[in-house]
Order: structure tokens, then sequence, then C-alpha cells
């Protein structure tokens, strides 16, 4: 019964917290900069700042789909982002290259969990059917629940090495965005407020994961009592 109340309580607060950051971005999409600079200029500024030049900034299809990708070096900032003027657009688009400048300076945490990207890809891709296979087969083949719970505790790692890259990326995106007169006095606030509420989506997500192969260890461990 515990572990139904912190899932329905994670769900509650998920839903929150993904409600609040759509709102904030709406909100502070409406706060133009003084400057006038798009969150792709904003970007390729960043960028030539910390001395990168081989990583493209391209426009992605989509709300709040921003990301970094460091297969192919490219910073991809959501339609709402790309070419818009705005204290979020700054944000969103300065935390990406914090990304790029992770990628840049070797940040550990960022190669961890990109060294994890081909093993997690495997695994979310039958972790389901393996975990589901394990529980009903608990009694008579306990070892394939095991290694479901393997598996699973792969995409938990990862989303746990996820939340110090997220943090950090978005350090050096405020700490830039002010250092550089991006923002000011008036509204450097507002971009931090922006970035730690899509860090707390991270933060959900982690505990998440977490919270659920708990369960799953639970259900293996009362088997063999």
């Amino acid at each position: 019964m515990f572990i139904w109340i912190v899932f329905i309580g994670i769900a509650v607060i998920s839903y929150i917290v993904q409600a609040r950051l759509k709102s904030k971005f709406e909100k502070y999409s409406e706060m133009p900069l003084s400057n006038g600079m798009t969150g792709r200029e904003v970007a390729e500024k960043m960028l030539r700042d910390n001395g990168i030049y081989d990583v493209t900034v391209t426009s992605t299809s989509g709300m709040l789909t921003d990301h970094y990708n460091p297969a192919n070096k490219t910073v991809n900032l959501s339609e709402g982002v790309y070419g818009t003027c705005s204290v979020a657009a700054a944000a969103v688009a300065a935390h990406e290259c914090g990304h790029a400048v992770q990628h840049a300076r070797a940040y550990g945490p960022l190669q961890m969990r990109s060294a994890l990207v081909p093993v997690v890809q495997f695994s979310s891709s039958i972790v389901s059917w393996v975990l589901l296979a394990g529980i009903l087969l608990v009694n008579s083949f306990p070892q394939l629940l095991l290694i479901g719970i393997c598996l699973f505790a792969m995409t938990t790692l990862f989303s746990l090495i996820t939340l110090p890259v997220e943090i950090d990326a978005s350090r050096r995106a405020l700490a830039w965005l002010s250092n550089a007169g991006i923002t000011n006095a008036f509204n450097h606030r507002q971009a931090t407020d922006a970035l730690r509420s899509a860090a707390y989506t991270y933060v959900v997500a982690a505990l998440s994961s977490l919270a659920t192969l708990i369960y799953y260890v639970m259900i293996y461990m009362n088997r063999r009592e």
C-alpha cells in the first residue's frame, strides 16, 4: 500500500511540475529581451564566447523539445525558442548550449550519460516485456525478474546521472547570461526561475524511476521470503 501511495504522490507532483513549467514558459515567452536577440542568436553567441565553432544551431518541431545532440554536435531549439526574442527563449537556448560546453570541456557526468545511451536504448526496448514475464513467472523462474530489474536499473542510473548534468548546464547558462549582459537585473530572476522549473522535471523523473525500481525489487524479495 505504501509504494502505491508513493506512486500516486509522484504522479501528482509530476503533473503539477509539468503544468507549472508550461505556464512559466508561456509567461516568460512574453517577456522580450532588451537587446532583441532570438534564441538562435543567443545560442550562437554563447557557443562563440566559449570558443566552440563546430556546433550547429538548428530548429526542431514541437514545444519544449529543445536538446543538445553530442553525436552530431547540434543544439536543437524548438520553434518557440529558435526564432523568438524572450527571456524564456534565451534561458532555454543558453541551457542547451551549456551541454555543448560540457561536451567541449569533457564534463565527466555528461560523458557517463553518453556512454550509457546505447545500453539504455537496448534495455528500454525490452525491459517492459522482461519485467512482465518475470512477474508472471516469479515463482517458477525468478531469475527472469532479476534480469528485468537489472535492465530497469540502467534506466534509473541514467535518470540519476542526468540530474547533475542538467543542473550544471543551467548553472553555466545563467552565469553566461549574466556575464554577457543578455539578462539584467530586471529579468535574470525570471530566467533562473524558468530553468529551475525545468530542473524539477528531471528530479521528479529520477524519483519516479527509483520508486519503480524499488517496487520491482520488493516483488523479487517477497518471492524469496
